[in-house]
C-alpha cells in the first residue's frame, strides 16, 4: 500500500470508531478491536478476549460522553509508525463536539493497529495524555 492509501484507510477507521464511541454503538466499538486486546494507562491496565469484554469496558466509559453531552468525535492522526506490513503505531489526539457545537478537548492516545483482510483493528490502546 502507498502511504496516502494507508493514511486514508486509518482516517476512515478512526472516523468509524469515533462515531461508534459517541453514538454508544457498543457492537461498533467492539468491531473496531482485535482480540485479544489491551488498554494501558498510568494507573491501570486491562485485557479483553471477547467482544462482550470490549463492550463492558466501553459501557464504563459511555457515561463520561453522556455527562459532557458529547455528540461527535474527531481523531487527528498525529503520527503513523509502520512496524511491519500489517502493524502500525498510530498517535491520535481526539477532539469532541458537544450538543451545542462547542469543542471539547479530548485525550491523546497511541493505538497499536493490525490491518487484516477486514481492515484495521485496535490491538492495544495506550493513554498518553
Amino acid at each position: 500500500m502507498q502511504a496516502s492509501t494507508d493514511l486514508e484507510q486509518l482516517t476512515d477507521f478512526f472516523d468509524r470508531y469515533g462515531s461508534a464511541l459517541t453514538s454508544e454503538d457498543v457492537a461498533g466499538v467492539a468491531n473496531c478491536h482485535a482480540l485479544p486486546g489491551m488498554v494501558v494507562a498510568d494507573t491501570y491496565s486491562f485485557t479483553f478476549a471477547s467482544p462482550a469484554a470490549v463492550a463492558l469496558s466501553f459501557l464504563g466509559a459511555a457515561p463520561t460522553y453522556r455527562d459532557q453531552h458529547i455528540v461527535a468525535a474527531h481523531a487527528q492522526i498525529l503520527n503513523v509508525h509502520w512496524i511491519s506490513d500489517i502493524l502500525s503505531m498510530v498517535s491520535v489526539e481526539w477532539e469532541y463536539l458537544d450538543s451545542t457545537g462547542n469543542s471539547v478537548p479530548g485525550g491523546r492516545y497511541r493505538y497499536l493497529i493490525r490491518v487484516g483482510a477486514d481492515g484495521p483493528r485496535i490491538t492495544t490502546v495506550i493513554s498518553t495524555r
